[in-house]
């Protein structure tokens, strides 16, 4: 499976809305909705870094590493 997004998971527990944090990151719900659906093929670290400062959180628990055949 390779790299999983977690964002729905932070989004939960800091009681945020997809159109909340498209605005404080300021990218697009299109974009962000892509990632958090785990469709993005990439993320850019000041994306990345935008989405930690706004939901309070590290890296790690957004992005998780799971082995092929594991889900």
């Amino acid at each position: 499976m390779g790299i999983v997004v977690n964002l729905d998971v932070m989004m939960a527990k800091r009681k945020m809305s997809l159109g909340e944090l498209a605005q404080k990151v300021d990218i697009t719900m299109a974009n962000l909705s892509i990632l958090k659906n785990n469709k993005a093929r990439a993320v850019r670290f000041s994306t990345l870094e935008a989405i930690c400062k706004a939901l309070d959180c590290q890296p790690g628990d957004i992005l998780e590493y799971v082995p092929d055949g594991e889900e």
